[in-house]
């Protein structure tokens, strides 16, 4: 009883981060870091933290402050893997096309970089959505002649949905190009178990933690995924589920909603320690071991740097 109760009450800290190529993206309650290591060097870049709620505070309400939460992330994290990119030796970069160096003619460098952020941020929404949600939703209704109950049909798209999941994140844990990135996620979980077990921030403290964080984007996506089948289950039983466009119209009104309550979900499950929020996060913290992968010292000290730039003096700021 001892034991679980420190447990309970072990620090936990809402500062996340993001992997890059080649660096990562910390994010604190009142700043955000880049850090970038490259060929000359650690490049940093620190930004202070404005938030769209802060300016609409009905945005910061529960479920809603999901969806809002995502898409900020969302941007700001293409925007760094974009600030990462810039870094890479000149070898590695990607010559320029003419497409590209069309754009940087007539909008300009600086207007071209947010067109490409803006892009690279529809694009991955998209994907998304594509992906996990249409894609399952297209493909189940080949069986819908042959069922009659809503309830078979959204099991099949369920087991659907989840066989891509699963084969997406299998397929992109093996190439090559990746698995440095997903180094550097280790880098960054280990980093903030060292910061909550309240050691000094070390590669030698660092690196003796789990790279496993209940409180990771991969856990969030698969949540999302779960929520997304509870919901439809239960929606689809009230519309009519044998018209294709009426399913793709209920997943898209559903995806805040579905967002939201993932987002409430995780706050939950980080926050506590308990028997049942372990059981909870047990399919995304095995899920980690596609999207994370053991770092290197190096790594770890850029991951150390970016979090030293992100804590508050006042540590309960960054509470979770």
């Amino acid at each position: 009883m001892a034991q679980s109760k420190r447990k309970e009450q072990a620090f936990r800290t809402s500062i996340g981060g993001q992997a890059l190529i080649e660096g990562i993206l910390m994010r604190g309650p009142q700043r955000q870091a880049i850090v970038v290591r490259s060929p000359e060097g650690l490049v940093e870049k620190v930004e202070e933290l404005r938030l769209v709620r802060d300016r609409y505070p009905v945005l910061g309400l529960p479920v809603l402050r999901g969806a809002v939460t995502f898409v900020d992330s969302l941007v700001k994290g293409v925007k760094a893997l974009l600030f990462s990119a810039d870094y890479l030796p000149e070898d590695d970069r990607a010559q320029p096309g003419k497409f590209d160096l069309w754009l940087e003619k007539t909008f300009g460098n600086e207007k071209m970089e947010k067109l490409v952020a803006a892009l690279a941020v529809i694009l991955s929404l998209g994907l998304t959505i594509l992906l996990f949600f249409l894609l399952p939703t297209f493909l189940a209704g080949f069986i819908d002649p042959f069922i009659k109950s809503a309830a078979l049909h959204n099991l099949v798209e369920s087991a659907i949905k989840l066989l891509i999941f699963f084969g997406y994140m299998v397929l992109v844990s093996k190439q090559r190009d990746i698995q440095r990135v997903f180094q550097y996620h280790g880098a960054e979980h280990k980093t903030i178990f060292c910061y909550e077990a309240g050691l000094p921030l070390t590669v030698e403290n660092c690196r003796i933690q789990p790279r496993h964080h209940p409180r990771c984007g991969t856990s969030f996506l698969f949540v999302v995924v779960v929520v997304s089948i509870l919901v439809s289950s239960v929606a689809f039983s009230f519309v009519n589920w044998r018209s294709l466009w009426v399913r793709f119209a209920m997943h898209l009104l559903l995806l805040v909603p579905i967002i939201g309550v993932t987002y409430e979900f995780n706050r939950y499950v980080g926050g506590h320690d308990t028997p049942v929020t372990r059981f909870l996060s047990r399919p995304g913290l095995w899920l980690q071991n596609f999207t994370t992968n053991e770092p290197d010292d190096s790594m770890l000290e850029v991951a150390i740097r970016a979090m030293e730039l992100v804590i508050p003096q006042d540590k309960d700021k960054a509470a979770w």
